[in-house]
């Protein structure tokens, strides 16, 4: 008998891209490169290098995805074909005659072969097995055994409006851990095959024995390790927290219930959400991405956490790819914007080196995310650069766009000169709130070209793209061309795009609030005083104060862009340094350990160049 490692990195957003992409995908897709990265250059030592496994739901048409406003469609051009070998094989099949389906992909990250477990959930309520002696569809057995096995009352939650949403992460938790339950148990299952006793002891010396670890990001996926826990399914396993049910619902008031210690859920949290997130206690290991996150851990459910923060892959090691790269898409993003606001207005054309582009970007939550201060802190910039304009230390053409993107959804038939030309028809819900909060501001973009405003906010409905209808950008493109990033939330349990902003060597503002500004403290500065990532408080401080120093540190990115850009690209290079010192390297390194019980190296092998 011989004993064979098993990884399994499980989540709702876990697999290949979709059209719909989130930072829970990037954080699993960041995990699974770093983990592939480690075993190959010897950072982590096995004796057989252990199967990596990526477990996660498949929309192959458009209809499949439970959530309908989506659309997701699995993307799996990145994909090789993959053959099953023989016992992989045999769990498919098994797994079929239970009525789990699942699609089997594979693609190579270093040499390291990582095989993707896509489970099709949305026929499990026209497939029929046997329960307890009944005829019933596979979706109410997995219901009742949830109930019978950790108290998860599904019935109660049938007239709920996200029930469609809740039976889905049952669903896809119910076909990852049966999964993994057919894996431990194929050894034996095939032993028993044989009536010799002999014969059977020797098949089964010829089988694997399985140390499965399973790691789970979000609540999504938690009954996966509820349920194998309490069927007495042996595995390692960690539960990861990005943020919590009742922390989101709260939002910014979530530092209030903190500090008087308020573990109430409150009316607007889901019951069966949460419910399902406090499914995390079956973990041998739970974490929390940051310091507010752990504390709403232990505030709502009692359960005590470890802190791994998130990380950020550098792929452009070399600075001056990045200058060039920063040059070429701030150039498109100036010349776009002066084309479009002179043929949306009929205008004076607006000199596009004049054009100072800011940004920021983060799902469409207004008041979680902040926009009510960031559109507060534009309109005190504006009267900012006309004093200094009018003092003569800033050049008068100046002109400063601040695009906020954020969307329900991706768009299509958009109109010409998108998104300066913005139909109301085009936009739904928050998004035609967040157009009329500009608009009563006075910032729209039409101001700019007769200089009755010199800062303008221009609403980005849209998810970015190369063919988004708009600047036809992908997000790092867009980061990369924008002179700096500005993150006003007032929830945040981390911040990925402060650190996606410092990859593309763009500087940032960031909330206190954030995860992200208390990762920060744990960092080495390069720059003493006001560096490339700004922290403004958003706790501590009256509502002016935040606001002003929000225009306070927009304007001195501004005047460092505009009048010293040695010390701008010193600043640029900072934010882009500390991206690179917060890695995903020792995030994976402690979630391997965690998982397998094996501690990775501190440095890993590097190859020796020997002389013939």
């Amino acid at each position: 008998m011989f004993e064979r490692k098993c990884i399994i990195i499980a989540g709702e957003e876990a697999g290949p891209k979709s059209n719909k992409m989130g930072g829970i995908w990037n954080v699993i897709d960041a995990e699974v490169k770093n983990l592939a990265q480690m075993l190959e250059d010897g950072t982590i030592e096995e004796d057989s290098t252990p199967m990596i496994f990526v477990a996660c739901p498949y929309y192959g048409y458009s209809g499949s995805d439970w959530n309908k406003g989506l659309n997701r469609i699995t993307d799996m051009s990145e994909f090789e074909d993959f053959t099953p070998d023989e016992s992989l094989s045999l769990i498919i099949e098994e797994l079929r005659v239970k009525g789990v389906e699942l699609i089997v992909a594979a693609r190579k990250v270093e040499g390291v072969e990582i095989i993707y477990l896509m489970f099709k959930t949305s026929d499990f309520c026209r497939t029929f097995v046997e329960y307890n002696g009944k005829h019933v569809c596979l979706e109410n057995k997995i219901k009742a055994e949830a109930y019978e096995l950790t108290g998860l009352d599904s019935l109660s939650y049938e007239d709920m409006s996200n029930r469609t949403e809740y039976t889905h992460y049952l669903n896809l938790s119910y076909a990852i851990s049966e999964f993994i339950h057919t894996l431990v148990e194929l050894r034996e299952e095939k032993a028993r095959a044989y009536g010799d006793e002999l014969i059977s002891e020797f098949a089964s010396s010829l089988m694997p024995s399985w140390h499965v670890s399973l790691h789970c990001h979000e609540f999504g996926v938690f009954y996966a390790i509820a349920r194998l826990k309490k069927i007495g399914v042996p595995i390692n396993s960690v539960a990861t927290y990005h943020a919590t049910i009742p922390g989101r619902v709260a939002g910014h008031l979530s530092i209030q219930k903190i500090r008087e210690n308020d573990s109430s859920w409150g009316d607007g949290v889901p019951k069966n959400m949460a419910t399902l997130e406090s499914l995390s206690s079956y973990a041998d290991v739970i974490t929390a991405v940051g310091d507010s996150t752990k504390k709403e851990i232990k505030l709502f459910y009692g359960i005590d956490s470890i802190i791994v923060r998130n990380g950020i892959d550098v792929e452009i090691e070399d600075i001056d790819e990045l200058w060039d790269k920063k040059l070429k898409f701030r150039t498109k993003i100036q010349e776009l914007t002066s084309k479009k606001i002179y043929n949306t207005y009929d205008s004076v054309e607006l000199s596009p080196e004049k054009i100072i582009p800011i940004f920021s970007i983060s799902r469409i939550e207004i008041e979680n995310k902040g926009y009510p201060d960031l559109l507060d802190s534009l309109l005190l910039l504006d009267h900012m650069v006309r004093i200094e304009v009018e003092a003569g230390r800033l050049d008068g053409n100046y002109r400063v766009v601040c695009f906020i993107i954020t969307a329900h959804g991706p768009k299509k038939n958009l109109p010409d000169n998108f998104p300066i030309m913005l139909n109301e028809e085009v936009l739904i819900g928050e998004e035609l709130r967040i157009q009329r909060m500009i608009e009563s501001r006075g910032l729209e973009c039409s101001k700019l070209p007769v200089g009755s405003r010199y800062v303008s906010a221009v609403l980005y409905p849209q998810w970015l793209s190369k063919d988004d209808g708009g600047f036809n950008m992908t997000v790092d493109e867009f980061m990369a061309g924008c002179i700096a990033g500005i993150f006003p939330s007032r929830y945040e349990p981390f911040l990925l795009t402060g650190l996606e902003a410092g990859k593309e060597a763009t500087p940032s503002i960031v909330s206190k609030v954030c995860g992200f500004s208390d990762a920060l403290k744990t960092v080495k500065r390069l720059v003493m005083g006001m560096g490339g990532v700004l922290v403004v408080d958003n706790i501590d401080q009256a509502y002016l104060e935040t606001i002003a120093d929000y225009a306070l540190t927009m304007d001195y990115f501004i005047d460092t862009y505009t009048d010293d850009k040695t010390k701008y690209n010193f600043l640029c290079q900072e934010a882009n340094l500390l991206a690179k010192d917060m890695n995903w390297q020792e995030p994976t390194k402690q979630y391997y350990e965690m998982l397998t019980g094996t501690k990775p190296k501190s440095e890993s092998k590097k190859p020796v160049n020997k002389k013939n």
